[in-house]
């Protein structure tokens, strides 16, 4: 508890909050060049206000599953932290494996969350919650120009409407992640019994695939930005719900 506190202490949150300020700062004048740029390009003013307003709209919804992430994280990691992490270029199913994964190889072996963190496993984790997202960042730097060609390239040879080697390397990644977080969760039952994680995991996915269903097949597209948190809500009530009765 006292490394809690400290992690939540009043300078914690003045380093984060100029972490942040920046980045509403660089937010703020790639906004102001974008609107310059579109009615250097002939764009209505109307229209561009419009945009904007409906944008900002729209991105308030989708946040608020980022925010179920920050708080997830605080009663570890403090809230700093992963306020930082989920606002600047981390995603919700990053840092939370992340940071479990490298809490348990720093020695806590129920994961995050299971016992009390000490002052080097919170380093521990923090550094690879931070080094580890980079990757992105510099195979962007880097590559992103050349397989943006690449994929604008296949794009334009396509013509018969089949799918490229990307649709099917995206989806075979997405369900292989998919798989191995299943099979840890069947694999903790088996051996210890424990099938809160396999349970909340089947809950979750029933809710998404409902949110999926509703806003495909009834037309109900404005779920879209409702399906994460929904999901997850639902998910933590399901825990919360069969915590009690256990």
């Amino acid at each position: 508890m006292e490394l809690l506190k400290q992690l939540n202490a009043p300078i914690m949150f003045c380093i984060v909050g100029l972490v942040l300020a920046f980045i509403v700062g660089l937010c703020i004048v790639y906004l102001i060049k974008s609107y310059r740029a579109g009615l250097a390009l002939g764009m209505d003013r109307k229209k561009l206000r419009r945009a904007m307003t409906s944008s900002a709209t729209f991105t308030v919804l989708p946040s608020i599953s980022i925010l179920l992430g920050v708080i997830a994280l605080s009663g570890s990691l403090g809230i700093p932290l992963p306020w930082m992490r989920l606002s600047v270029v981390g995603a919700l199913h990053y840092e939370g494996n992340v940071a479990d994964i490298a809490a348990r190889a720093a020695g806590m072996e129920g994961g995050l969350g299971s016992e009390a963190m000490d002052g080097r496993t919170f380093v521990t984790v923090a550094l690879v919650m931070s080094a580890g997202i980079l990757a992105g960042c510099l195979l962007c730097v880097f590559f992103l120009k050349r397989y943006m060609k690449k994929i604008h390239g296949a794009a334009e040879k396509k013509k018969d409407g089949k799918k490229s080697f990307g649709d099917y390397l995206f989806a075979a990644m997405f369900v292989g992640l998919v798989s191995a977080y299943i099979g840890s969760y069947l694999g903790e039952w088996t051996s210890t019994g424990n099938f809160m994680p396999i349970f909340v995991a089947a809950v979750s996915a029933a809710a998404m695939a409902l949110f999926e269903y509703l806003a495909r097949r009834r037309g109900m597209t404005w779920l879209d930005n409702f399906s994460m948190a929904g999901s997850m809500l639902i998910g933590m009530a399901a825990a919360v719900g069969m915590g009690m009765l256990l």
